[in-house]
């Protein structure tokens, strides 16, 4: 199965998980704010990727895929109901990480048997790859989970065409940042917890909406998002990348916002040279370990590479570190963009 962009895909099989959902059900620890179900017995849809989502009742066994999934859980005060966690691009955001430290996590993605071992009722998905059709290796669809009773959720922006499809079917209109905010109050509804998800949105809105005012009339700088990889090669984030998102409301622009085949691309180093980015991010993945720092030898790559000595970021001294888990379309989004209206605009 094709790994999501930016991920190097790794699977765990069921029999290394037994021990792992035998503490998925007794790692529970105190309720945290806002988690109490508010359930007066009647079953909640919402809509989701075109998919409506129906529980009887809020999930009380969820088990969630990659960083913005796992902070989204945190962020909406269910820390008591995940069953298990996988697959951290970097440390999850400070406030979290002592939650994130009390429950069972894994490195690498689970098989589906593995994932089924820890009896979820609900699987919220921070990135679209894992209900893709195609592969040995995969949760199969989200209908094929459906018909399990396990319900699930793919991040909005990351819509698919259709189920089973995965980044290079990603709708374009749907990488917005009110798909964010619908994803909080979505999953708000579902895990009935409304209130507690109004206030994350507000929270988010007044952050990003502090640094929207603090550029506004500061001219776009021009950035590339690049990964240099270890054979050389090089991939940038394309158009339908949230990380466009995020640039512009820090007062910046994708100079490669035209590629739209998928999230990432492979490109040569000449057309990094010809689009020349006044700055140039990293896009450093993955590790549950990793902070802004593990970036910095991905960006000594960049900027003592002789073919870009000539390309404005470098000439300038402007290439940072910079992490894949900040390009997400997830609670982390203010942050990524304070980060970033830090660089290009200090």
């Amino acid at each position: 199965m094709p790994a999501p962009s930016g991920h190097r895909r790794r699977w765990l099989p069921l029999a290394l998980l037994s021990a792992t959902a035998l503490l998925a059900t007794a790692c529970g620890g105190p309720p945290q704010p806002g988690s109490t179900p508010e359930d007066d017995g009647a079953a909640v849809t919402e809509t989701n990727c075109t998919i409506p989502v129906t529980v009887p009742r809020p999930p009380e066994r969820i088990y969630a895929l990659y960083q913005p999934a796992i902070e989204m859980v945190h962020a909406l005060g269910v820390t008591d109901r995940v069953v298990g966690t996988a697959f951290l691009d970097a440390q999850v955001i400070d406030e979290y990480a002592d939650a994130q430290s009390r429950l069972p996590y894994l490195p690498e993605l689970p098989s589906r048997e593995a994932l089924l071992s820890a009896n979820p009722d609900f699987v919220v998905a921070g990135y679209n790859g894992v209900f893709a059709t195609t592969g040995s290796e995969t949760l199969g669809t989200r209908a094929d989970m459906s018909a399990l009773g396990v319900q699930s959720w793919i991040f909005g922006p990351l819509c698919p065409s259709a189920d089973g499809r995965s980044d290079e079917a990603i709708d374009p209109a749907s990488v917005t940042m009110d798909n964010v905010y619908a994803d909080v109050r979505g999953l708000g509804k579902l895990f009935g917890v409304s209130e507690r998800a109004e206030q994350v949105v507000a929270d988010m809105q007044r952050r990003i909406d502090a640094v929207r005012t603090r550029v506004e009339g500061e001219p776009a700088v021009r950035v590339a998002v690049v990964t240099p990889k270890d054979d050389g090669a090089f991939t940038v984030a394309g158009g339908h990348d949230f990380v466009s998102r995020i640039l512009e409301a820090a007062g910046a622009q994708n100079v490669f916002a035209d590629l739209t085949d998928r999230r990432n691309v492979p490109i040569g180093i000449e057309e990094i040279v010809a689009r020349n980015p006044d700055v140039i991010l990293t896009s450093t993945c993955c590790d549950g370990s990793y902070t802004t720092a593990s970036g910095e030898p991905d960006a000594q790559k960049l900027r003592t590479n002789p073919a870009l000595a000539q390309v404005s970021a470098v000439r300038e001294g402007k290439v940072h570190p910079f992490l894949f888990a900040d390009r997400a379309a997830g609670v982390r989004v203010p942050q990524a963009v304070e980060q970033v209206a830090s660089l290009v605009h200090p």
